[in-house]
């Protein structure tokens, strides 16, 4: 398990990584230039979320052709899955540049300064997107066939680009906000690149096989809507916090890019137990994905238990980090509190969505975590503005979409149904 996840956590770490410091390095500009990239960062946060299957699904479809002994099968899922993510990522990138303007103006809630620094940085940013795509897409062939080493490198090595490059595109270079956007574009390319090269590599045919690509599409469905949903839950919650005032965007900013970065951290068991169950399942071993299911579990817990003490403990030292602005400090204390005692629940949450996935019961995670954000996260959000609950009307809703995920996935893995999936690989 751990010989999965540390690998695993470095790559997902990294890219959230950055976008804190990012964030950190933007807050600095000011309010309005921390607020556009709020909205800019969110917009294409959301394109990149909504598309994750191309990682997620590839993992599933290719543990199981490994688990049967079929490794030049799981990494030709790969080479379809880096067309498909070429594909939609030109999708992504012409849908922002036609409409940049109207989708950061809406999702500010009026024109004006943030509005228009939410779309310098997203025309430059999204010119990235078929790049970070094709990421995901070698992200998830290779978790399938156990090589993480790799990736980690990958990822390390545009990461640390980005890393170095956004702070002196910003302020020594005079870019300001571009400079950030930059940084993104030009660490992407890296990654993806370094992908493109191992696929290669592994000497298997580069042909678009158009049957292979509408399996992926037909398995990824599943995800794509779960994914949509979630975002726009996300989207929503953003633009009431936009509604409340600029100090509250900035604040939620800062949470939310820290509730990512810790989502993706625990996830790094998710995809531990998605490529274990995955290979168990494929081999003919439920008995051995059950145990995993345990094991994930209570590694979770564990992780969320100590993460969440470690937000409370560091509170003091680590806002400030972020901005010097009273009016966002003192917004963002009070999303704090939510943000490190849901820690437990999400660990736990998000390591049995790894296992579910690599089962392939795709089908009862979309209607889980559709059922949790219709019933639980997008109410209260909605309810936010008019009430003047502010920013602890939005995260109660955000710590109740977590609640009743946990109830879902608890209930689903405690029976038999998930061991029988149908499989996630097809020719």
């Amino acid at each position: 398990m751990l010989s999965l996840a540390v690998p695993a956590l470095v790559v997902l770490a990294a890219e959230p990584l950055y976008l804190l410091v990012d964030t950190a390095v933007v807050g600095n500009l000011g309010t309005v230039p921390l607020g556009g990239l709020a909205v800019g960062g969110g917009l294409l946060a959301w394109a990149a979320a909504l598309l994750n299957f191309l990682a997620y699904g590839t993992t599933a479809r290719a543990a199981r052709r490994a688990g049967a002994g079929d490794r030049d099968g799981a990494v030709a899922e790969g080479v379809q899955a880096t067309w498909l993510a070429l594909a939609l990522g030109l999708g992504v990138l012409v849908l922002f540049q036609v409409l940049a303007g109207p989708l950061t103006r809406l999702l500010a809630g009026s024109p004006g300064a943030v509005a228009e620094a939410g779309e310098q940085w997203l025309r430059v940013a999204s010119l990235g997107a078929p790049l970070l795509l094709v990421s995901l897409a070698g992200n998830g062939w290779m978790r399938g066939v156990q090589e993480l080493r790799r990736p980690v490198r990958y990822v390390l090595a545009g990461s640390l680009l980005s890393l170095v490059l956004c702070p002196l595109l910003v302020h020594p270079a005079g870019l300001g906000l571009v400079g950030s956007a930059v940084a993104n574009v030009l660490g992407q390319t890296l990654t993806a690149g370094l992908f493109v090269r191992a696929l290669t590599r592994e000497g298997v045919g580069w042909r678009p096989r158009p049957a292979a690509l509408r399996i992926q599409l037909v398995i990824g469905r599943d995800l794509l809507l779960r994914a949509a949903v979630l975002q726009v839950s996300f989207l929503v919650a953003a633009g009431v916090a936009a509604r409340a005032g600029t100090a509250s965007l900035g604040a939620h900013q800062i949470a939310l890019q820290l509730f990512f970065f810790l989502a993706l951290v625990l996830d790094a068991y998710a995809i531990a137990a998605q490529t274990l169950v995955g290979h168990a399942l494929g081999g003919g071993r439920p008995a051995d994905a059950r145990a995993t299911a345990s094991r994930v579990v209570l590694w979770g817990l564990g992780t969320g238990v100590l993460v969440g003490a470690a937000l409370l403990a560091s509170r003091d030292v680590m806002l400030p980090l972020f901005t010097d602005d009273p009016a966002v400090l003192q917004q963002a204390e009070i999303v704090w509190w939510f943000l490190a005692l849901m820690q437990p629940l999400a660990g736990v949450v998000f390591a049995l969505d790894g296992v579910l996935m690599g089962a392939g019961d795709v089908g009862y995670l979309r209607t889980v975590t559709i059922g949790s954000a219709v019933v639980g996260f997008l109410p209260l959000s909605l309810l936010a503005g008019p009430l003047g609950w502010g920013l602890a009307g939005i995260w109660t809703g955000l710590c109740l979409f977590i609640a009743l995920r946990l109830v879902g996935v608890l209930v689903r893995v405690a029976g038999d149904r998930w061991l029988s999936a149908p499989a996630t690989v097809g020719t």
